[in-house]
């Protein structure tokens, strides 16, 4: 493992991403700890940040803190400096955790973190730790290598390749998101399969690209929409049940009166 280690991440120069990736896993592994506390009334465990009249400090806050302090500094420690580069890095993913924690608020711009809504926040930080992971373990978006290596003006040809892959990659992804595949649309960007299986099939009832597509006056769109609607209920709401019931196990019951 060790000798994984030192040729996968230390050598290949991904130390800092990686200290990055593990200060998002206990940053949020920390603060989902804390609040099920909190939200338990355990009575010595620290509580609610509140310096008076009323005010409730929310941790996105020392999460943007962390993520300014991190990212200034990381601009004035030389490159060299590649242990010091790895601690801001990991001060920076505790931020980054503490802000995607309450994704959801910054979202809705109300405090819906136990509600359904603060679900969203728990997918923000599931999303940010399996494509950052993806790059721990070296796997680029398809073209950025290409392109990356094309430095030269030999490598002009590359450069364009790689513009045509990445525009082709991006049109997919964008046409996966809006046909309400979020995790295909992000997740293709690393595996192109994805993208394809993605934008050819259909999209979910809700999306917007069912919107724009399914509610036409035509039998065609009526006969997809149906199918999507069926999709939706008889496939795809089983495999949510089984993600809801992973996020509360990892984050806590949603929509749960407090205990104590």
């Amino acid at each position: 493992m060790s000798e994984w280690f030192r040729r996968t991440i230390v050598e290949s120069g991904r130390l800092p991403l990686f200290c990055f990736f593990a200060g998002v896993i206990g940053g949020f592994v920390f603060i989902r700890v804390s609040v099920r506390m909190i939200r338990a009334q355990v009575k010595w465990w620290p509580g609610n940040v509140t310096p008076g009249g009323g005010l409730h400090i929310h941790h996105v806050v020392f999460g943007v803190i962390f993520m300014l302090l991190s990212g200034v500094s990381s601009f004035v420690v030389p490159d060299e400096l590649v242990v010091w580069r790895s601690i801001l890095a990991g001060l920076f993913g505790v931020g980054s955790a503490l802000v995607l924690d309450e994704f959801a608020l910054i979202l809705h711009l109300e405090d819906v973190y136990w509600s359904e809504k603060g679900r969203t926040s728990i997918d923000a930080v599931f999303v940010a730790l399996a494509v950052t992971g993806l790059l721990v373990l070296g796997v680029r978006p398809v073209g950025v290598e290409d392109f990356l290596l094309a430095g030269t003006p030999d490598g002009l040809p590359s450069y364009s390749l790689a513009a045509v892959a990445a525009a082709a990659s991006l049109s997919l992804a964008a046409i996966t998101l809006l046909k309400g595949k979020i995790w295909t649309g992000l997740l293709g960007l690393f595996i192109p399969v994805l993208l394809f299986v993605g934008a050819i099939r259909l999209a979910r009832p809700h999306s917007p690209w069912a919107r724009w597509r399914y509610t036409k006056d035509t039998p065609r769109a009526a006969a997809k929409l149906a199918r999507s609607t069926w999709r939706e209920v008889q496939l795809r709401r089983p495999v949510i049940k089984s993600k809801i019931w992973l996020q509360e196990l990892v984050a806590g019951h949603h929509d749960a009166p407090p205990q104590g």
